[in-house]
């Protein structure tokens, strides 16, 4: 499966949203996006099979619990291929900073 495929998923990006705080158990996970999503543990527990299966995220257990965690090397991945892009943009992005600043220096004399 491909990544943005991965990441396609509201779900998916939710559940890496709440491990980028850190380690989560699974129970947790599941009550959260339950609340928020409206699906069943079932489906949930789909949802971080395919993160796990795909390198998204790890687990390990703890006892009787189990612990995911983001993994970050396919997020490393994904970043250096947006980097191409991110090189596009960023003379643009400079450009109208600078038209702001001079935005608000015009502003400023004018007061």
């Amino acid at each position: 499966m491909h990544a943005f495929d991965i990441l396609g998923e509201p779900v998916r990006r939710r559940i890496l949203e709440l491990l980028g705080d850190g380690e989560l158990t699974a129970g947790a996970l599941c009550e959260v996006i339950q609340r928020e999503f409206g699906i069943s543990q079932p489906a949930v527990s789909q949802h971080l099979k395919v993160l796990r299966d795909n390198g998204f995220a790890t687990v390990r257990p703890e006892g009787a619990r189990r612990l995911y965690a983001v993994s970050h090397e396919p997020l490393r991945d994904i970043d250096a291929w947006l980097d191409q892009f991110r090189r596009a943009w960023t003379p643009h992005l400079d450009a109208l900073a600078t038209e702001l600043a001079r935005g608000k220096q015009e502003r400023r004399k004018k007061s």
